[in-house]
């Protein structure tokens, strides 16, 4: 698949607050790349792959995809698993950005081969600062194998 300078962070979150508040922390990021928000797992696997309402989706693969775990339909974790079960998807970097601090969601993530592991931070301005901070590492400063 054809890589544009300009690919997509995709974001998989369900909770409307959550959704908010990291859309508008990557928008103070003030980043280039456009970002696509889906509310759960199984909306993910259907941008990912161009199916359901994202049938005919053009553009390239995601340049990160910010995946929280607890979702309905389809987790995180499962989205993840399928992800890196696909060698079209295996090196396409994933970020949890979770609420979470169970160790066995942290283990769980690890295992399957997640690029990082968030937890969000209550304080708003912390939050603020970490998805910025995110975004900019993902889009601006890291490296990914096929890129020039």
């Amino acid at each position: 698949m054809k890589h544009s300078p300009l690919r997509t962070i995709l974001f998989v979150e369900d909770s409307p607050f959550d959704a908010e508040m990291t859309l508008d922390a990557l928008r103070e990021a003030n980043l280039a790349n456009p970002v696509t928000h889906v509310e759960d797992g199984e909306e993910c696997m259907d941008w990912l792959y161009a199916r359901g309402a994202f049938a005919g989706r053009q553009g390239d693969d995601p340049l990160v995809v910010l995946l929280d775990i607890k979702m309905p339909r389809m987790t995180g974790l499962d989205v993840l698993k399928q992800m890196r079960a696909d060698e079209r998807f295996r090196r396409t970097p994933v970020v949890i950005l979770s609420s979470s601090r169970e160790e066995s969601d942290l283990a769980r993530s690890w295992d399957l081969g997640v690029n990082a592991y968030v937890i969000k931070p209550v304080d708003v301005e912390q939050f603020f600062q970490a998805v910025r901070t995110l975004g900019q590492f993902w889009a601006v400063l890291n490296q990914a194998p096929g890129q020039e």
